[in-house]
Parts: C-alpha cells; sequence; structure tokens
C-alpha cells in the first residue's frame, strides 16, 4: 500500500484513528509505505528515509536516525518568542535554533554546555519566563541536523 501524504489538513483524533488502522495493516503482513511532512509520524515506521531537494540524506529506523544525532538538543522557552529565536541566533556558540511547538529547539557548536550557562545568556539579555532543559533529539532535529550538513541543501 502507497499513501501519499494521507493525513495532510486531518485532524489530530482523525490522523491518530488513520495511524492505528495503518498499524492493523502492517500487521496482517500488507508492506505499507508512506509519505508524510509530519515527523511524529514517520516516528511511528518501521523505516525512515528521510530526503530534502531531491537527495536521500538517510534510511534507518526512527532510534538509528535519531541516536546518530551528533548534538545535545535543548527545549527553551521565553515569554518573547520571537526576541528568543533572535537572542539564541546571536549567541556566538549557536549551532541550530528552530520553532518547534511552543517551544525553541537549540543545538550548541560546543559538546559540553549545560542548561544553566543558556539560560543565564537568555536572562542576561532580558527574556524573561525562561525554561531551559535538555532534550533527547526527535527525527524532526536529525532531519534539521542532515538538511544542514549536505551541500547544495537550503
Amino acid at each position: 500500500l502507497l499513501l501519499d501524504e494521507p493525513t495532510t489538513g486531518v485532524d489530530a483524533v482523525s490522523r491518530q484513528e488513520f495511524w492505528e488502522v495503518l498499524l492493523r495493516i502492517k500487521e496482517s503482513g500488507i508492506t505499507v509505505v508512506v509519505s508524510t511532512p509530519y515527523m511524529d509520524e514517520a516516528s511511528l515506521c518501521d523505516r525512515v528515509a528521510l530526503i530534502q531537494g531531491g537527495r536521500l540524506l538517510d534510511v534507518a529506523p526512527p532510534a538509528d536516525i535519531t541516536a546518530r544525532h551528533p548534538r545535545r538538543v535543548f527545549a527553551v522557552k521565553s515569554d518573547a518568542r520571537y526576541a528568543l529565536i533572535q537572542t539564541l541566533r546571536s549567541y556566538p556558540h549557536a549551532h541550530s535554533v528552530y520553532a518547534f511547538g511552543e517551544f525553541v529547539h537549540y543545538t550548541d557548536k560546543r559538546p559540553d554546555v549545560d542548561t544553566r550557562e543558556i539560560a543565564d545568556f537568555l536572562h542576561d539579555r532580558s527574556l524573561t519566563g525562561v525554561e531551559v532543559r535538555l532534550i533527547e533529539p526527535g527525527v524532526e532535529d536529525a532531519f534539521m541536523e542532515l538538511m544542514t550538513a549536505q551541500p547544495g541543501t537550503p
């Protein structure tokens, strides 16, 4: 069964029900191939192929893809989201900064940075309501990292 973005534009409850049906189809022995822009859906699959601009970036089980993520990922939040993004991007050690739901996912160029240092940097720049926590990278974090690592990829 080949499905091209079957849940695009579908409400969250219907998306979940659809994936429950796909799981039953898979358990019956039918191979299901799904293209999706939703990384939470990709995480439900046995194997994921990450593709950008016609280039295959990686193919592996989701856990293998996230395990290869080379950096610590921090979920960062403040009362001023736009200012938070701009401030993190100005941090000399910033590797990547991108919006992710109510949080901003931040990676640092250094392997040993901790939450306190990031929070202090943001507080020193007058951001309020700051929350910084270390999280496990997801498929989307891995995809973003792979996209930036590929020459000629936007």
